[in-house]
């Protein structure tokens, strides 16, 4: 460790804040409605989506009709992208002549990029059509993340409404956050890439001539475009198997850093519109520290773990402090550190090394800020939900302590509230521990490890914990393409999307009807630093105390063992 690695995370992290702030900003007009400098180009293609599907974005929808419409568009789209999957070898811009996908994995993937998770049991390149990539994948990466943030506008309008009845129009958030914000950000930064070196092309691929007169295929897609809608959508699904640690994703450390950056950056957008649209900036302030103080704990654990030697590199006599194992070395390992907490913190899962070579403690963080119900930042409006749920259930738990009735931004916080707090809190740990127990007694689950022993059930967690929070990244130890793994991570990932944000709008609907209340001298400040340690201590408890058994079987008897085996090598 050292004060250039020190000083590269905090960068990296404090940026996509920096970053998200106007971002932030521009997000609330949208979702407002408001006039934007966007307006005259976007507005009459605006318009001709609501015409062409009968939209009356005016009309504000209950949370009942809001909740079917995202589950019918999110449906339709699965729908889609199965078939493409399945009928792919007989599909058009198919030059790389793949075959069609399996039921089980076109079940799995569909779900994944519906859901916003891109968990990948393929490789890339060598697996999909370039129609698959850009019409169903990449579309998929754009309203996906769209969808997430429909639910954080819902919510917000909950806020600010008294005794209102509607939570919004989703077809409008919808259409809205795609045109004005995903597009013209990832137009801005595929360009970008694309002068970085980034290939962005059509061609199936090039052939090199290797120095021993061999012939190689290398493969190519529009890899640019792809790649900025997948960070900034907080998406994570790689074109290539490697994903971000592979060149042509991510060649340089100057595109290390705006990749990084961009993972968290409409993350923490969407907490300061979320902000400005219920006029509580302050207490939203608040929910972003708590957030980053997390975050940033997170990534200093990793890069405090992974700069101490391996076992191997021990007995090998290695003269070194940094564990590069899994790590590229144009990166090293605070950009690896930085890189890890911000896609684990987020619902990305995108990685520039490999996480099974993390150290075990390593890994385990990794787990654990996914655990945390990813809202670190989250997903794009996904996590500032959820981030507020948490601060429900925080202000419930002081009003126990204090016997009054719990008040958040203005609106009493009663049974119903808290009723659909808990359940979209509980639905986590109930998919993620409960399908890693049957994964780890099951034959037909245990054929994809590829290692025993707590690194084995490690990579079982891994799998279920990133599944259930929609992120995607994976211990490369598992082969995951096989029925059992990929339907349950389906199933997992369907859950842990859906049902969450049902009880969110569900919570939305009920705030809406309720009337708005002043703060009094009995209202509790959700503003300051009491409340920002309390939102901590019950994220902590809620994602700690659930998953310290499972923890302590898998990364941390690891932990041990290694520490064990550089004591015996010393």
């Amino acid at each position: 460790m050292n004060w250039q690695g020190w000083a590269e995370i905090a960068l990296t992290l404090s940026l996509a804040v920096a970053v998200g702030w106007p971002l932030g900003v521009f997000m609330s007009r949208v979702w407002n409605g408001e006039r934007t400098f966007l307006d005259p180009i976007m507005r009459p293609v605006e318009a001709l989506f609501y015409t062409a599907c009968g939209v009356d974005p005016k009309k504000s929808q209950s949370w009942h009709a809001y909740a079917l419409a995202l589950l019918a568009f999110n449906l339709i789209g699965f729908v889609i992208t199965y078939a493409v999957l399945r009928l792919q070898g007989v599909l058009p811009m198919n030059p790389q002549g793949f075959a069609g996908l399996s039921g089980h994995l076109s079940f799995n993937t569909a779900i994944s990029f519906v859901t916003n998770t891109n968990w990948q049991s393929y490789a890339g390149e060598t697996t999909m059509s370039t129609l698959s990539q850009m019409v169903v994948l990449t579309v998929q990466n754009f309203v996906s993340a769209a969808t997430g943030a429909t639910v954080a506008a819902a919510l917000a309008r909950a806020f600010i409404a008294n005794r209102g009845e509607g939570v919004g129009n989703f077809w409008a958030d919808l259409i809205r956050t795609t045109l004005y914000v995903l597009l013209p950000l990832s137009f801005v930064v595929a360009v970008l890439l694309v002068a970085l070196g980034i290939p962005q092309t059509l061609a199936a691929g090039v052939t090199a001539h290797t120095l021993e007169g061999a012939d190689q295929k290398i493969s190519l897609y529009a890899v640019a475009s792809q790649e900025a809608i997948k960070m900034l959508g907080i998406n994570g699904g790689g074109i290539f198997n490697a994903n971000s640690a592979h060149p042509f994703e991510n060649p340089t450390p100057l595109t290390n850093l705006i990749t990084a950056v961009s993972i968290n950056t409409l993350g923490w957008a969407a907490f300061f519109a979320f902000g400005r649209m219920v006029l509580a900036k302050k207490d939203v302030h608040a929910l972003v520290m708590a957030a980053f103080v997390l975050l940033f704990a997170g990534a200093a654990g990793v890069y405090a773990t992974e700069t101490q030697p391996a076992p191997a590199q021990v007995a090998a006599k290695v003269d070194t402090t940094v564990n590069m194992e899994g790590k590229e070395v144009r990166f090293g390992a605070p950009a690896t550190a930085a890189w890890v907490a911000a896609t684990t913190g987020a619902s990305n899962g995108s990685v520039n090394g490999m996480h099974s070579s993390l150290m075990p403690l390593g890994g385990g963080i990794a787990m654990f800020l996914m655990q945390l119900g990813e809202i670190l930042p989250g997903g794009i409006g996904s996590g500032i939900a959820i981030m507020v749920v948490m601060a429900l259930l925080s202000v419930f738990v002081a009003g126990l302590m204090v016997g009054r009735t719990p008040e958040y931004l203005g609106k009493k916080i009663e049974a119903r509230e808290i009723q659909f707090s808990i359940l979209a809190v509980v639905i986590i740990p109930l998919s993620m521990l409960g399908f890693s127990a049957l994964a780890a007694v099951l034959p037909e689950a245990l054929k994809g490890l590829m290692h025993s022993g707590p690194h084995g059930l490690s990579e079982i967690l891994y799998a279920y914990v990133s599944g259930t929070a929609n992120n995607g990244s994976a211990f490369a130890g598992l082969t995951a393409n096989a029925p059992w793994w990929d339907v349950t991570l389906a199933i997992a990932m369907a859950c842990g999307r859906f049902l969450p944000i049902v009880a969110v709008l569900a919570i939305a609907g009920a705030l809406a009807a309720k009337p708005k209340l002043a703060p009094t001298a009995g209202t509790l400040p959700t503003d300051g630093g009491l409340f920002v340690g309390l939102l901590i201590g019950v994220i902590l408890i809620l994602g700690g105390l659930q998953f310290f058994p499972a923890m302590a079987l898998g990364p941390i008897v690891e932990h041990f063992q290694v520490l064990g085996a550089v004591a015996a090598l010393r």
